[in-house]
């Protein structure tokens, strides 16, 4: 009875917020704020079938290619500014002017340098999800311990081995947890973009619904967006605990 009670906690206050906004709004008048029957009736024509090809997945596929570009650069950025403090030294301070650049400012730059195609959504969202992963990554490398590098040299083990064996399965937590915040920029990212340019995806249909008025099915994709959202980072726990095992582990016996 108490896993089942810890199992739905999570979902009580959601519900309970569901049901009051439900009732009250129930006989709502504003056309900008039209009843939940007439968003979940939106809802369900729209997303359940008709738009999820058109809409849903294009904006998938392009927050994904994001995300994995991001990824691999700030993984692979972050480990080698990590190993060598020289160069850590010399790139931060560059690091944190270009960390400070809000990812949408450069959209216009963006739609000069590679249209408004599928490749200027890419770029903003790697522009703004890499950051999180490289500091991440740069401070889980960092944050290894001397005296393990230390061993590791004693027993003449390669630098490449050690890398790989060593440095980033002991930062695997810190740049996982820059991943998690990346996801969240990555769907904020997608979003934004396609509304500035684009004639598909989610960001385009909540900017169009409400150009042309049809409140409901605006409303019924924002709702999406935060489902999305809610779906995808509980994936990345999942994945996250599956490839983190060890670390969870440790962590439960430590406590």
């Amino acid at each position: 009875m108490r896993k089942i009670a810890l199992l739905l906690s999570p979902a009580i206050v959601p519900v309970l917020l569901v049901v009051l906004w439900w009732n009250l709004a129930a006989h709502a008048t504003s056309i900008y704020f039209p009843a939940p029957e007439r968003i979940w009736g939106s809802f369900q024509d729209l997303w359940l079938f008709e738009r999820w090809s058109s809409d849903v997945l294009p904006s998938l596929r392009r927050m994904g290619i994001g995300l994995l570009v991001a990824a691999v650069l700030g993984i692979g950025l972050g480990t080698l500014i990590g190993l060598v403090p020289i160069a850590y030294r010399a790139v931060n301070p560059y690091l944190e002017f270009l960390r400070a650049i809000p990812p949408a400012a450069l959209i216009p730059a963006a739609i000069l340098a590679v249209g408004i195609g599928d490749q200027m959504k890419i770029v903003i969202v790697v522009f703004g999800a890499v950051w999180p992963i490289l500091l991440n990554t740069v401070e889980g490398v960092r944050g290894v311990h001397s005296t393990l590098r230390a061993t590791m040299q004693t027993f003449g083990v390669g630098r490449a081995r050690y890398v790989l064996r060593v440095v980033i399965p002991a930062a695997g937590p810190s740049i996982s947890a820059g991943i998690r915040s990346a996801l969240s920029l990555g769907i904020i990212l997608i979003v934004v973009s396609e509304m500035v340019a684009s004639t598909n995806g989610l960001g385009y249909f909540i900017l169009i619904s409400q150009r042309s008025f049809a409140i409901p099915d605006m409303w019924s994709g924002i709702i999406l967006l935060g489902l999305l959202g809610v779906v995808l980072n509980c994936c990345y726990v999942l994945l996250e605990r599956l490839v983190l095992r060890w670390y969870w582990q440790s962590q439960r016996m430590e406590r």
